[in-house]
Protein backbone atom coordinates (compact mmCIF):
# COMPACT_ATOMS: atom_id res chain seq x y z
CA UNK A 1 0.00 0.00 0.00
CA UNK A 2 1.11 3.59 -0.31
CA UNK A 3 0.28 6.84 1.17
CA UNK A 4 -0.40 9.67 -1.83
CA UNK A 5 -0.16 13.30 -0.23
CA UNK A 6 -0.91 15.94 -2.59
CA UNK A 7 -0.23 19.78 -1.89
CA UNK A 8 -2.30 21.89 -4.43
CA UNK A 9 -4.10 24.91 -5.24
CA UNK A 10 -7.42 25.02 -3.65
CA UNK A 11 -9.36 25.94 -6.70
CA UNK A 12 -8.48 22.19 -8.17
CA UNK A 13 -9.87 20.42 -5.08
CA UNK A 14 -12.86 19.76 -7.03
CA UNK A 15 -11.01 18.72 -10.66
CA UNK A 16 -8.95 16.04 -8.39
CA UNK A 17 -11.95 14.45 -6.19
CA UNK A 18 -13.82 13.92 -9.47
CA UNK A 19 -10.75 12.31 -11.11
CA UNK A 20 -10.14 9.62 -8.18
CA UNK A 21 -13.57 9.18 -7.85
CA UNK A 22 -13.79 8.05 -11.52
CA UNK A 23 -11.19 4.97 -10.98
CA UNK A 24 -12.62 4.06 -7.27
CA UNK A 25 -10.90 5.76 -4.68
CA UNK A 26 -13.01 5.88 -2.23
CA UNK A 27 -12.01 8.25 0.43
CA UNK A 28 -9.51 11.12 1.27
CA UNK A 29 -8.60 13.44 3.91
CA UNK A 30 -8.23 17.41 2.69
CA UNK A 31 -6.52 19.83 5.36
CA UNK A 32 -5.82 23.40 4.50
CA UNK A 33 -2.44 24.73 5.16
CA UNK A 34 -0.49 26.98 4.58
CA UNK A 35 3.39 27.50 3.07
CA UNK A 36 5.47 28.61 0.37
CA UNK A 37 8.22 26.59 -1.75
CA UNK A 38 9.42 28.98 -5.00
CA UNK A 39 6.89 31.26 -4.96
CA UNK A 40 7.95 32.40 -1.33
CA UNK A 41 4.70 34.18 -0.95
CA UNK A 42 2.80 37.35 -2.27
CA UNK A 43 2.22 40.79 -1.63
CA UNK A 44 -1.23 42.44 -0.82
CA UNK A 45 -2.48 45.92 -0.49
CA UNK A 46 -4.75 46.60 2.42
CA UNK A 47 -5.82 50.62 2.68
CA UNK A 48 -3.15 51.76 0.45
CA UNK A 49 -0.44 49.86 2.65
CA UNK A 50 1.35 46.48 1.18
CA UNK A 51 1.93 43.26 3.53
CA UNK A 52 3.99 40.68 2.26
CA UNK A 53 2.73 37.06 2.81
CA UNK A 54 5.11 34.48 3.75
CA UNK A 55 2.71 31.83 3.10
CA UNK A 56 0.26 30.84 0.37
CA UNK A 57 -2.58 28.92 0.79
CA UNK A 58 -3.10 25.66 0.21
CA UNK A 59 -4.68 22.11 0.01
CA UNK A 60 -3.00 19.00 1.39
CA UNK A 61 -4.85 15.69 -0.04
CA UNK A 62 -4.00 12.31 1.81
CA UNK A 63 -4.95 9.05 0.13
CA UNK A 64 -3.91 5.50 0.95
CA UNK A 65 -4.63 3.33 -2.30
CA UNK A 66 -3.08 -0.06 -2.86
CA UNK A 67 0.01 0.00 -4.78
CA UNK A 68 -1.39 -1.41 -8.10
CA UNK A 69 -3.31 1.95 -8.43
CA UNK A 70 -0.45 4.35 -6.66
CA UNK A 71 1.26 5.62 -10.12
CA UNK A 72 -2.76 5.67 -11.62
CA UNK A 73 -3.51 7.82 -8.52
CA UNK A 74 -0.09 10.08 -9.03
CA UNK A 75 -1.09 10.67 -12.53
CA UNK A 76 -4.46 11.57 -12.18
CA UNK A 77 -3.43 14.60 -9.45
CA UNK A 78 -0.75 15.58 -12.00
CA UNK A 79 -3.37 15.96 -14.13
CA UNK A 80 -6.25 17.50 -12.72
CA UNK A 81 -4.02 20.09 -10.54
CA UNK A 82 -1.28 21.60 -13.08
CA UNK A 83 -2.03 25.04 -14.41
CA UNK A 84 1.83 25.47 -15.52
CA UNK A 85 1.82 27.95 -13.28
CA UNK A 86 4.27 28.37 -10.47
CA UNK A 87 3.11 26.98 -7.29
CA UNK A 88 1.01 24.01 -8.83
CA UNK A 89 2.32 22.13 -5.66
CA UNK A 90 3.77 18.88 -5.28
CA UNK A 91 2.91 15.47 -4.94
CA UNK A 92 5.21 12.72 -2.11
CA UNK A 93 4.44 8.90 -2.15
CA UNK A 94 5.23 6.59 0.85
CA UNK A 95 4.62 3.25 1.65
CA UNK A 96 2.56 2.42 3.97
CA UNK A 97 3.35 -0.58 6.74
CA UNK A 98 0.16 -2.03 7.27
CA UNK A 99 -3.73 -0.36 7.33
CA UNK A 100 -6.63 -1.04 10.41
CA UNK A 101 -10.20 -0.48 9.97
CA UNK A 102 -11.01 0.67 13.25
CA UNK A 103 -15.26 -0.31 12.69
CA UNK A 104 -14.69 -3.70 11.74
CA UNK A 105 -11.07 -4.96 12.14
CA UNK A 106 -10.39 -5.37 8.72
CA UNK A 107 -6.10 -4.98 7.77
CA UNK A 108 -4.63 -4.66 5.05
CA UNK A 109 -5.91 -4.22 1.32
CA UNK A 110 -9.61 -4.88 2.51
CA UNK A 111 -9.13 -1.85 5.16
CA UNK A 112 -8.11 0.62 2.05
Amino acid sequence: MKKIEAIIKPFKLDEVKHGLNEIGVQGMTVTEVKGFGRQKGHTEFYRGQSYDINFVQKIKIEVVVTEEIADQVVSIIETHAKTGEIGDGKIFVYPIENTVRIRTGERGKEAV
